[in-house]
């Protein structure tokens, strides 16, 4: 019988417990609960041989086999995990930030002591991405990941799409129905899927990167205009984690977060709600989709129990061989075709001002596009650009940017490319 430890007892704690307790015989036990000010945490569901502390020492002093860490943010989980790990014990984590930031040391520490360190819960919660690709997919050489991997952003999304409100409107709606905290930042603005990358570039391309160094562009900007424009392109909005091998001798990796048109034809863009999706592209077995629930108590519940039960199956003594992932570093740089939003006050030349601005940048444009009945002095109009840098770009909405008809700043999104294997 695997003895477990459990740290935090919040949302995704009280799941696992559950899961423990209420369904069918494991070989599991939980014994120790370990939580801040503990005494407003007991449940009278809880068996009496439960153990709870607010001391996490007295977790490294008990019999516990494994302890799972499920109280996130940087520190002081990370220096937990450490703490376990050089006390004999396996652990079982969900946080994305310390295996981002910290998982290659904290992986080595741990096959240094032949003990387990699994993170299934800390990328896209239920659906099992780290077993697929360290062990379904260990045959084929991985090249490239997309993923929808924000539940809150995700739904934030299809509700502007759907119902054709604000992201404001969306916002208050997600975190109405627990999809999104009070602070909404890590999500919107793409921390937190930018730690997922990190993750995935390490498990799933063998690239240790600097989980800062990938860039981030939040999705506030986007307008539900912006979808009635996308359609017409036959396309949705997601916010698309991508993360790609570059040629050469290096490998470094080409790798950002953002808010991108998707084709309709594209897995990323059947994401609906609260759901993940993950695409891995190797070079001999081609494309691999995933989805599901990736956020929540239950399904983040559901990858912590399943690490659980490997190590069950297993025993908690695991062996030393582990490859670590070469460092790699970060280009921003992709090529696609872009979609690039004004807003405007109307007068002629406008255009023409855009074209020019574009041919200095050696930019072309593939079409324009401008819905019916908007005011004259808010009117919006959408370029879209044949494949071009991102950089190339950014030098043109920067000389764009000064231009004196615009009644909103402009909104640029890349469009994943149709010709890519996740169509």
């Amino acid at each position: 019988m695997i003895r477990i430890a459990l740290v935090g007892f919040g949302t995704v704690g009280r799941a696992v417990a559950r899961i423990l307790w209420e369904g069918e015989e494991r070989p599991l036990t939980l014994a120790h609960i370990c939580n801040r000010r503990v005494e407003r945490k007991i449940v009278d569901w809880a068996p009496d041989a439960v153990a709870w502390t607010s001391d996490f020492g007295d977790v490294l002093r008990s019999d516990a086999d494994v302890v799972v860490e499920l109280i996130g943010g940087l520190e002081p989980a990370g220096d937990w995990i450490r703490q376990a790990l050089e006390a004999g014990k396996s652990v079982v984590t969900a946080n994305k930030q310390v295996m981002a930031h910290a998982g290659a040391d904290l992986m080595r520490m741990a096959a240094e002591r032949q003990r387990h360190l699994l993170f299934e819960g800390a990328v896209a919660g239920g659906i099992p991405i780290i077993r697929a690709v360290r062990e379904g997919l260990a045959g084929d050489r991985l090249r490239r990941v997309l993923g929808v991997l924000n539940g809150t952003c995700n739904y934030m999304l299809t509700r502007m799409e759907a119902g054709q409100v604000s992201f404001d409107d969306a916002l208050r709606e997600a975190q109405e129905r627990g999809y999104a905290e009070a602070d909404p930042t890590a999500d919107v603005d793409g921390g937190d899927a930018q730690a997922k990358l990190a993750i995935l570039s390490a498990v799933g391309l063998g690239r240790k990167v600097a989980a800062g160094a990938i860039p981030l562009r939040s999705i506030r900007p986007v307008e539900p205009v912006d979808f009635n424009y996308a359609r017409r392109l036959g396309c949705t909005i997601r916010q698309v984690s991508r993360a790609e091998v570059s040629p050469g001798a290096r490998g470094d990796v080409t790798a950002s977060v953002q808010p991108m048109l998707v084709p309709l034809t594209s897995p990323l863009a059947r994401a609906e709600g609260s759901q993940n999706v993950v695409v891995v592209d190797g070079s001999h077995g081609g494309e691999t989709a995933f989805r599901g629930f990736g956020a929540g108590g239950d399904p983040t519940a559901v990858a912590i129990v399943s690490d659980l039960e490997a190590i069950a199956r297993t025993g908690v003594a695991a062996p030393r061989s582990w490859r670590p992932p070469a460092a790699a570093r970060v280009e921003p740089d992709f090529e696609a075709p872009q979609y690039l939003r004004f807003v405007i006050v109307d007068r002629p030349g406008i255009i023409a001002s855009l074209a020019g601005v574009f041919w200095r940048h050696g930019l072309n444009i593939d079409s324009v596009l401008q819905e019916p009945d908007w005011p004259k002095s808010a009117l919006p109009f959408v370029v879209t650009l044949e494949p071009c840098s991102s950089r190339a770009v950014q030098a043109a909405l920067t000389e764009i940017g000064a231009l004196d008809f615009h009644a909103r700043a402009p909104v640029w999104m890349p469009i994943l490319p149709r010709g890519e294997r996740s169509s």
